[in-house]
């Protein structure tokens, strides 16, 4: 509960002077747009101020999921719905035999409208537990209709009408009992992106119970700390990949029950693994019958009426931002999460949207600071979004959040006392973009290495990126993996170890391992990848839909591929987690030590410092080089610690004596470095190198390595070796 005496100026969390402001320290540029800043700071302090008036403060308000919907005590199961155009509304549902007119619902004068139903004398509540609900209402256009309540737990598809009702939850009796403690907050992100239905071999749709017991070992396996769970708010249609979310405080029910989910999460956190739930609060499913769409008879209840409430691409509804009651609700949802369900944060999915009137609908954005603060961008989306961030860090001060967005707004992953918006993390969309663009568009010899450089680390200072090869965006119909890319029609013929292995696989599995690595390690402060792809999944997503009559073909994962001893997607498997389980014992994605040393055009070659860690690519499709030059800022002998050519996965072991001996470092300047080493190259290769610190070396007794446990503690030992030079 919110303290009565909170005020913006005493909470450390809230920024204080709008004039002086440290991103516009921080970004000089942005000065020219304080007006912006300090319209938007003052909006939300006035609606904090607000909350604190009318509500006892914020955190009193987000937890209306206590007062709305259905709640229950150990007096008596209430239900509390807000629809002000509605004049009459009625409980009906298993209970009361679908009687439409014996629960009459009371409206107060705010709209809403309450019932309360005591236990039973014999101690049973009158409603029982997973019994089928629903609403029975006079719309503001005097019309009778059945509706879910839009604050509904849980709701179920009919098998035979496909109509969908409310369920009613018992929580008191049905408590899921949580085993495990969230995992402590994670820095270095490794993000597994998945969705449960589609998590199996089989064609059909899969389960939370499933997942837990089949899914969940494979991610841990692999070194992934964190999953990214999609298509958990509950959604009509399945093809929608979950974006059409019809029951925002509902879980998918296709994939089990409640408590099947907590016990997934409960099992990831024993696990050590973080959860995320992809969250649309973008739109909403333009369903009226399952969804929240006129609900009380007219079009601006939860949204925008008319045209401006309506995404044309999209076929769905957006939100009215500026509403209370429609704060009220998705601000409940958030803390619904993160308290029920014990989320460990949000990926908020198409933002941008959101964040312009335009919704980004054809218009392009160059980088432009006049293309983000200006009357185009929805100054109520965009005070939503910082409300939204400063709730969940308050609720759950270690939770994550992400923001999807394309347009690149400054500011979206700067915290909220700095003048940002409270994002922990934005999504590098521009580096899978630019991977499919190349293999697209391109000859390997025509790949230019400062463009992909400039690519992977084109990013704000201090915004922490998510960077990804491919997600569940590239595997979708009508796009196509990087595997798809790479190996086309040999994906179907010549992935067998039985057979000879030609020049499209040779280089698919040799590009496939170096994208992947070459993103991990320049491409931002977190990584993810879609489930599956990891080991290059092939051919694409494709839910059942009329199209490909109804066909789960194409909606399923092939975990039996990857764990085929004779199918070359095992080597790619074996590489990818071995780079993940590397970058966890290395930890270079929290480093803030990266320098791009060498980007040879003719050579192909790029080489650079991150984490401690001396990187080299060589993405030239023929030539490979020897006693080649690599300068380096440490002044040690080097040691190989990754390299793609390993035969474990799937390369030809052209550097395997480097194994057994270390790359002596000569201390002479080379490519601006205080040292170089001499080293092998072969094409279409990338290698990882580690300085390495040795004491009390003598000829009679051999070097006592101590190398430091992350690349924090590497840095101050390289520092310190400086220092001595």
């Amino acid at each position: 509960m919110q303290s009565n005496d909170w005020s913006w100026d005493t909470d450390p969390d809230l920024p204080k002077n709008f004039d002086d402001l440290q991103v516009f320290k921080d970004d000089p540029a942005l000065n020219h747009f304080r007006w912006f800043f300090t319209e938007r700071n003052h909006k939300m302090k006035y609606l904090l101020s607000e909350l604190q008036k009318n509500e006892g403060g914020v955190l009193n308000f987000v937890r209306s999921y206590k007062t709305m919907g259905f709640w229950t005590d150990e007096k008596s199961i209430t239900l509390t719905e807000w629809a002000p155009g509605a004049t009459e509304m009625f409980l009906m549902g298993d209970f009361n035999h679908w009687d439409r007119n014996s629960h009459r619902m009371e409206k107060d004068s705010f709209g809403k409208f309450k019932i309360t139903l005591p236990r039973n004398p014999d101690g049973t509540y009158p409603i029982p537990h997973m019994s089928k609900i629903k609403l029975h209402l006079k719309n503001a256009q005097g019309q009778w209709v059945d509706r879910i309540p839009a604050w509904i737990h849980y709701a179920i598809q009919d098998d035979n009408t496909k109509v969908y009702d409310g369920v009613y939850i018992n929580w008191i009796e049905h408590a899921y009992k949580w085993q495990h403690e969230r995992p402590p907050k994670k820095q270095n992100l490794k993000i597994y992106e998945c969705h449960i239905g589609m998590a199996g071999i089989e064609p059909r749709v899969h389960t939370y119970k499933e997942f837990t017991k089949i899914v969940l070992p494979r991610i841990k396996k692999l070194g992934y700390n964190a999953i990214q769970m999609m298509a958990i708010m509950e959604h009509a249609y399945y093809g929608s990949f979950g974006y059409h979310v019809t029951n925002f405080f509902a879980i998918s029910s296709r994939f089990g029950e409640p408590n099947d989910l907590k016990e997934l999460i409960d099992t990831a956190h024993g696990l050590g693994i973080t959860v995320l739930i992809d969250l649309v609060h973008s739109h909403a499913s333009a369903n009226e019958m399952d969804g929240i769409n006129n609900f009380d008879g007219t079009d601006y209840q939860y949204f925008h009426a008319g045209g401006k409430g309506k995404h044309d691409l999209w076929d769905s509804r957006l939100f009215d931002y500026g509403k209370w009651e429609v704060l009220r609700f998705l601000l409940s949802n958030l803390v619904w999460w993160i308290k029920e369900y014990r989320f460990d944060g949000f990926r908020f999915d198409g933002i941008t949207s959101m964040l312009y009137v335009h919704h980004g609908m054809g218009f392009g954005f160059s980088g432009g600071y006049h293309e983000y603060f200006n009357h185009l961008t929805d100054l109520d989306s965009l005070v939503y979004l910082a409300l939204a961030n400063y709730v969940i860090k308050k609720v759950h001060p270690d939770a994550i959040t992400i923001a999807e967005d394309v347009s690149g707004m400054p500011g979206l992953g700067r915290p909220l006392k700095d003048g940002g918006v409270g994002f922990d993390y934005r999504l590098a969309m521009a580096i899978p973009d630019k991977w499919i663009k190349l293999l697209k568009e391109n000859s390997d010899d025509e790949w230019n290495m400062g463009n992909i450089v400039h690519t992977l680390t084109n990013r704000r200072w201090d915004e922490r990126c998510v960077s990804y090869a491919e997600s569940h965006d590239q595997a979708l119909v009508g796009d196509k993996t990087l595997a798809m890319w790479l190996l086309d029609a040999e994906i179907y013929t010549n992935m067998s170890t039985t057979t000879y292995e030609t020049l499209i696989v040779n280089r698919a599995i040799a590009l496939h391992k170096m994208i992947r690595l070459i993103t991990l390690g320049l491409g931002g402060e977190a990584y993810l990848t879609f489930m599956g792809n990891e080991f290059g999944h092939p051919e694409w997503i494709d839910f059942p839909r009329e199209g490909n009559g109804w066909s789960y073909h194409h909606a399923r994962r092939r975990w039996d591929l990857a764990d085929d001893p004779l199918l070359r997607y095992k080597f790619l498997l074996e590489f990818d987690a071995t780079m993940i389980n590397l970058e966890e014992k290395y930890k270079w994605l929290i480093a803030k030590d990266e320098w791009v040393t060498l980007k040879h055009e003719t050579d192909k070659i790029i080489v650079f410092e991150k984490g401690g860690l001396l990187w080299v690519f060589n993405f030239h499709p023929t030539r490979s080089f020897e006693h080649y030059r690599i300068g380096t800022r440490y002044p040690y002998d080097h040691r190989l610690i990754l390299d793609t050519d390993d035969a474990k996965f799937g390369g030809h072991d052209r550097l395997r004596p480097g194994y057994q001996s270390n790359f002596p470092v000569t201390k002479e300047p080379w490519h601006d470095r205080g040292n170089f080493i001499v080293a092998y190259i072969p094409n279409r290769c990338a290698m990882v190198f580690e300085p390495i610190f040795a004491t009390d070396v003598d000829e009679k007794h051999p070097p006592q390595v101590q190398q430091p446990a992350t690349a924090l503690d590497r840095l101050q030992k390289i520092n310190e070796g400086e220092k001595q030079q």
